[in-house]
């Protein structure tokens, strides 16, 4: 079901491309994507205002905003109350196996607490009730003292990180995609992959069968014929800066594409959603507010687009099937991010039809290959 969610968040990752496009021709930058995260987040306040409500509206659901996706058995017997986790009415349980009808009495009811003082038992249901332990990460790389104490809070700030990725890789892309031809932009960002492989490699210990690598090593042939043939078009890889924009732009997300599998293993997918578009909105109006309202009148004019809410809609829909994608735990990121990359298929063909760009016929071949590619990752992830 992963694989499928991958590429559903692939597709429409094209359209999204696309719309960014039609966005930023002859548009101001920043102001473009400010209103990106302010719709972002008004898509996703439904859920932001179940979660301060606790309302519970979605309580139970896939759409539930609850931080670490407990489920139902964690759910019935721990609660979060007075800034500690506990169960029921006491606070050592939980997974500890507590007798919760006389943990308070008896340290002995405690189960792995048994033996101990009823304020090692507290200290004991801290850690191992907390739901990052619930979960069973206890020994994760974001795992530590501070997570378990004040674990909403981390969770927040875990967000807060992803959200200062994302939007750095944003505002490069955004403004190396409105200077440059999108057939050129897709290929480039098509690289991402084998940054992501390389680290899911050391950070992960992710593998490949042959049929996933002979599909990578498709997909890199691909992507090396359609950046050879963007030289048709001018356009010096080594000189242009709206080549190096976009380069880092690859660069940051292949890091954020790595912390996301990271954070992932702790956080459900809704909570890091909801919250990340609402960061974003919050940093990207203060970016907005210092490096862009003060010259509002010099450079290029921002002027309204219809495509700019589409922005919104189509990366919001392919962020949740990537975000759900990740949660499942035999989920691979170097193959998520691959097929996330052939996205560039659809940007192709919008750059053909819509936009009239040139160069088509030298880069139909590269476009198969990307296809038999993935059809071959397809095969050996089945």
């Amino acid at each position: 079901m992963w694989l499928v969610l991958a590429f559903v968040s692939a597709t429409l990752l094209g359209f999204y491309d696309t719309s960014k496009k039609a966005s930023l021709r002859g548009n101001a930058v920043l102001p473009v994507l400010f209103l990106n995260t302010v719709f972002s987040t008004l898509i996703f306040s439904p859920f932001l205002l179940d979660y301060i409500g606790g309302f519970g509206w979605f309580s139970g659901t896939f759409l539930d905003t609850l931080p670490f996706g407990i489920d139902s058995s964690f759910s019935d017997s721990c609660s979060y109350a007075g800034g500690s986790w506990g169960c029921g009415g006491c606070s050592c349980g939980c997974y500890a196996g507590c007798d919760c009808g006389s943990c308070g009495a008896s340290a002995g009811n405690c189960g792995l607490c048994a033996g101990a003082q009823t304020a090692d038992c507290q200290s004991f249901a801290e850690t191992a009730c907390s739901p990052l332990a619930a979960r069973g990460f206890s020994n994760s790389l974001i795992f530590s003292e501070f997570a378990t104490s004040h674990p909403i809070l981390y969770a927040h700030l875990l967000v807060v990180l992803k959200a200062l990725i994302v939007l750095s890789s944003w505002i490069c892309g955004y403004f190396g995609l409105k200077h440059l031809p999108l057939t050129i932009v897709g290929p480039i960002n098509a690289t991402r992959p084998v940054i992501v492989l390389v680290g899911a490699m050391l950070l992960f210990g992710e593998r490949l069968n042959i049929w996933q690598w002979g599909g990578v090593l498709m997909a890199l042939a691909s992507i090396f014929l359609m950046s050879r043939a963007g030289k048709k078009e001018d356009i010096d890889f080594k000189s242009n800066r709206w080549i190096w924009c976009v380069a880092a732009a690859t660069i940051l997300g292949a890091v954020s594409g790595l912390y996301d599998k990271h954070i992932m293993q702790s956080i459900s997918p809704m909570f890091v959603q909801s919250w990340f578009n609402f960061y974003q909105m919050i940093i990207m109006a203060a970016v907005c507010g210092l490096m862009w309202y003060p010259r509002r009148h010099h450079g290029t004019q921002f002027r309204w687009s219809w495509a700019i809410p589409l922005i919104s809609i189509f990366i919001c829909i392919a962020d949740f099937a990537y975000f759900s994608a990740l949660d499942d735990p035999d989920s691979m990121i170097s193959v998520i991010s691959l097929v996330r990359r052939s996205s560039v298929i659809i940007s192709f063909i919008c750059g053909v039809v819509i936009f009239k760009e040139r160069n088509i016929k030298a880069k139909l071949l590269d476009l198969a290959l990307l296809l038999v590619g993935m059809a071959l990752i397809w095969i050996g992830t089945r």
